[in-house]
């Protein structure tokens, strides 16, 4: 089925569309639903030449090694385009794409994108904005996986997520829109397991971790300040 014009109107690139642009790329544009636990997509898929944006939802990526090893890699929220090159590269799927919860997908024809980039190129531009932001997220991690200690990139982590999703008042601190398990911030920072969830209780002050991957964030400054620390060692961490 076909999106509505206000689904178009909410992501971002769209926004400023004229109403006869807006309604020819709604004409070409596919929804798609998903239940929670579907697979949108393996890797090494080939897939169709769509921009592919999540309108709604969530989704976790996650890779697997060759010995079978499965690894979460990011986690795709509202908004997100994802899978690029299906447009922009080689068409097959980087990553396993997995709905976390009740989510829609958006799938334009690159052909209907171009027409539309043509007709508003400031879009060409908000693309590249978008990627020249997750070049430079990988760049920060392969940098503080080389230089930086796990508790400085535990912080900086934390400190990103909150300003990719947000948080949400509560009694306990400010929660973190968005779960994330001890798995999943090991894997993002490049240690164990049992040494995230030393370094997460190691900071109990700063921040709490409740089952389920609920964060809630006490000290704001000092996870800020724990965060422009280069040098910071927490009980001994590296």
């Amino acid at each position: 089925m076909n999106p509505s014009l206000e689904q178009l109107r909410r992501i971002r690139f769209f926004a400023d569309l004229s109403p006869s642009d807006l309604q020819n790329l709604q004409s070409h544009t596919r929804l798609h639903t998903y239940q929670k636990g579907e697979i949108v997509m393996h890797e090494g898929d080939r897939l169709p030449p769509c921009l592919h944006i999540l309108e709604q939802g969530q989704l976790h990526i996650k890779k697997i090694s060759p010995k079978g090893k499965e690894s979460w890699v990011r986690t795709i929220s509202s908004g997100e385009i994802f899978a690029a090159p299906a447009v922009f590269g080689d068409r097959m799927a980087p990553a396993t794409a997995i709905v976390a919860i009740k989510s829609q997908l958006l799938l334009i024809p690159k052909a209907t994108l171009l027409a539309t980039i043509r007709s508003q190129p400031d879009i060409a531009w908000q693309l590249l904005e978008e990627f020249n932001q997750r070049l430079q997220q990988l760049h920060n991690t392969v940098h503080g996986l080389i230089s930086e200690p796990a508790i400085v990139r535990l912080a900086r982590l934390l400190l990103c997520e909150a300003c990719l999703y947000g948080t949400q008042t509560t009694q306990t601190g400010d929660q973190l829109q968005i779960q994330l398990s001890y798995y999943q911030m090991a894997r993002r920072i490049g240690i164990t397991y049992e040494e995230c969830a030393r370094l997460v209780k190691s900071i109990s002050h700063i921040i709490t971790y409740q089952r389920g991957g609920k964060i809630h964030i006490k000290d704001w400054q000092a996870l800020q300040g724990l965060a422009e620390d280069e040098n910071a060692t927490i009980d001994g961490s590296e």
